[in-house]
């Protein structure tokens, strides 16, 4: 079941909700049980088989961590323990290893040796990505110490909670427990308020916003998969397009996600704090799914480096410091364990060979920009000239960065990819709409001797794509996200109330419970109430 669609929205939220606080009223325990089997119900919505295949990974994950908590009040079973644990994430990626890439990898085969032989498709499980990293990381914790009792209730809570069922944030359990411990159970007025302006701005981002850009990039992308040449123009406004959609669409749903979860007095992480606005692809990745960033950064990349340091150190070699690395430092103690990282990154986005390149791709930015920050402060005397001169400069070259390797991402093929990277190269030429060529008068003539191609008139309607590129795109740069319009209600967890914005900003953007806010909400849900049914991609499939 998808977050925008009529019997979300007008009939699961309102019964589970209904049923959550009729059951709260006289036992809180039973109104959990309840948000339990809803999960299940909503999880078996669109394919029953799920909750099949789902389950004996979660009753396995549990009995490991029963285990685990059993080893851990013995000392003497330390190496019981780990090994326990690697047995515990061995079986995780093995179960999204099957599930995920059996059919990359018989595609792989027949590729490397020519073949034509016929697999049997294995079935993606909806959201089984963002599970399986939830799993890995409960179980560490709970190895580590962070976690000291878990019962099945509340582990199959953690982990089925539908909001953030099947496209994140990824959570967890020590920040997640105590609130289902701690909750009321009841319907609070503010939890019910700021939940369901979270849902319906999210809602509003998705299908009004994402959707409609989408309906004039797809068709460039599918251009470009039919083997088309995509020219100059075309190709950067679909890299910049998919770039706006994605955003759109992720922070949207991660939007609906933190609602949902509200109107239950839960408050799930961030996901996402502006990242288009980011001056450098390192700030880039603290703003866009920062809920895999810091798995990334906690449970792969962090270990590695830590490896890696206590082995140069052992063999006599020097650590890494920004200020006095040398190149072999830097190469193994940051470049190799950021590269790796991206790789499984992209690898965990999606099971083909423009994922990987995308993950090699954002490896390859974060090292640039480590590298240029280690010799950007012989260059600049102080802080505020280099940031005077950085912040533009980074933002264009973020901004770019991102888009060129997101042109990897939605393609259905490498193939396709590089269809359109060439084209965004130049190397395809540059075309316009022929009514646009003839309101350019003898320019447009001047143009066309240059090598300017013509589009037949009524291809598409270049008028309203630009629309849908430029309106977007102010909206992400100019305006603040939501979670600071709602920061003062924390609407995400850890989120403070941001710098008081004082006159017409701070009356306009900071939301309180107010008329104004009122009529405005009132917009936003009727506009995307209006849109539900129209066409819509679901991006999240492959995770």
């Amino acid at each position: 079941m998808l977050y925008n669609t009529y019997e979300f929205i007008f009939a699961f939220v309102p019964l589970t909700l209904a049923g959550f606080y009729a059951i709260g009223a006289f036992s809180r325990p039973g109104a959990l049980r309840w948000l339990i089997l809803a999960s299940l119900f909503f999880y078996a919505w669109w394919r029953p088989i799920n909750v099949l295949i789902i389950a004996p990974s979660l009753l396995v994950n549990f009995v490991l961590a029963r285990r685990l908590l059993v080893l851990a009040e013995d000392d003497n079973r330390r190496f019981a323990a780990r090994a326990t644990l690697i047995l515990g994430i061995a079986f995780n990626i093995a179960f999204l290893a099957y599930f995920k890439y059996t059919n990359f990898i018989s595609a792989a085969i027949n590729d490397l040796f020519g073949s034509n032989q016929i697999f049997a498709q294995v079935i993606l499980p909806l959201g089984i990505s963002f599970i399986t990293f939830q799993k890995i990381a409960f179980l560490i914790d709970v190895h580590a110490g962070r976690v000291k009792a878990v019962g099945l209730q509340d582990f199959c809570l953690f982990v089925l909670f539908f909001p953030q069922l099947i496209a994140g944030p990824i959570v967890h359990y020590r920040e997640m427990m105590p609130q289902f411990q701690n909750a009321t159970c009841r319907f609070d007025k503010e939890n019910v308020s700021v939940g369901l302006t979270l849902f319906f701005m999210g809602l509003f981002k998705k299908v009004v916003l994402a959707d409609n850009i989408a309906t004039f990039v797809t068709p460039i992308f599918d251009q470009a998969a039919g083997g088309q040449s995509v020219t100059f123009i075309f190709a950067w406004v679909a890299a910049i397009g998919f770039t706006l959609q994605i955003y759109f669409d992720f922070s949207g749903y991660t939007d609906m996600a933190l609602g949902a979860a509200r109107l239950f007095g839960i408050r799930l992480p961030p996901n996402f704090n502006s990242p288009l606005k980011a001056s450098s692809i390192i700030d880039f990745w603290l703003r866009w799914h920062m809920t895999l960033t810091r798995f990334l950064t906690a449970y792969i990349y962090n270990p590695l480096v830590l490896v890696l340091t206590r082995r140069r150190l052992a063999s006599g070699r020097t650590g890494f410091g920004v200020r006095n690395a040398d190149f072999a430092s830097f190469a193994t103690l940051l470049a190799f364990p950021t590269v790796l990282t991206m790789f499984i990154s992209g690898l965990w986005h999606g099971a083909g060979y423009q994922f990987i390149c995308w993950g090699l791709l954002h490896g390859f930015y974060l090292t640039l920009n480590h590298a240029w920050r280690m010799v950007a402060f012989k260059l600049w005397p102080d802080k505020t000239s280099y940031d005077r001169f950085m912040s533009p400069a980074g933002f264009i070259l973020t901004f770019l960065a991102v888009a060129v390797s997101m042109v990897l991402f939605r393609s259905s093929t490498l193939g396709s990819a590089l269809q359109l990277l060439n084209g965004m190269a130049g190397l395809n030429g540059v075309s316009l709409p022929a009514h646009i060529v003839e309101h350019l008068g003898s320019l447009g003539n001047w143009l066309q001797s240059v090598g300017l191609i013509t589009d037949p008139p009524g291809r598409l309607n270049f008028s309203k794509l630009l629309f849908w590129i430029i309106v977007p795109l102010l909206i992400a740069l100019l305006f603040p996200n939501t979670l600071q319009m709602l920061s003062r209600f924390e609407p995400a967890l850890g989120i403070k109330p941001r710098t008081p914005v004082h006159g017409i900003i701070a009356a306009t953007f900071d939301w309180t419970p107010s008329l104004l806010w009122a009529a405005g909400t009132i917009v936003i849900v009727i506009t995307g109430l209006l849109s539900l049914g129209g066409p819509s991609e679901f991006l999240y499939w492959q995770f």
